[in-house]
């Protein structure tokens, strides 16, 4: 038996009492009493509940959107990654045959700039700044 439980036992008891003393004429009155002392403890156990089970799914939601997405899997991205070197060592051969210093830079430019795309598409939040967003009735 917790506090609460002690509460409501000391509450019964005391309109229990006040019946007594008042006689049958107050009887309903002290049992709409009572029973909205009851009302309110269940509106505010179920209040918590709710509050509780609200914030456990905006942190799931908040924790899915955060991973990757489902079709980009961990093999894809390594996929990517190998490609893109394999495919630097040519590109980087022609760059610098071809311009020079210049040619190698645009060449590797390019490979980093592709690799960014991939990155941000895969992560959307990764470079940005997230807003912080006021849907909760948590924050005043």
């Amino acid at each position: 038996m917790d506090a609460r439980d002690t509460e409501l036992k000391k509450e019964l008891d005391a309109s229990l009492q006040a019946r007594r003393e008042l006689g049958e004429e107050y009887e309903s009155a002290l049992v709409d009493s009572f029973l909205e002392k009851v009302d309110q403890r269940i509106d505010g156990a179920v209040e918590r509940r709710v509050r509780r089970q609200l914030a456990e799914q905006q942190m799931t939601v908040a924790r899915d959107s955060r991973s990757p997405k489902v079709t980009d899997t961990w093999g894809e991205r390594f996929g990517f990654g190998i490609v893109s070197l394999v495919l630097a060592v040519p590109l980087s051969a022609i760059g610098g045959g071809v311009a020079d210093l210049p040619g190698l830079l645009a060449a590797w430019a390019g490979i980093v700039g592709v690799n960014v795309v991939q990155a941000v598409r895969t992560n959307p939040g990764l470079f940005g700044r997230r807003r912080p967003t006021r849907d909760s009735d948590w924050e005043d």
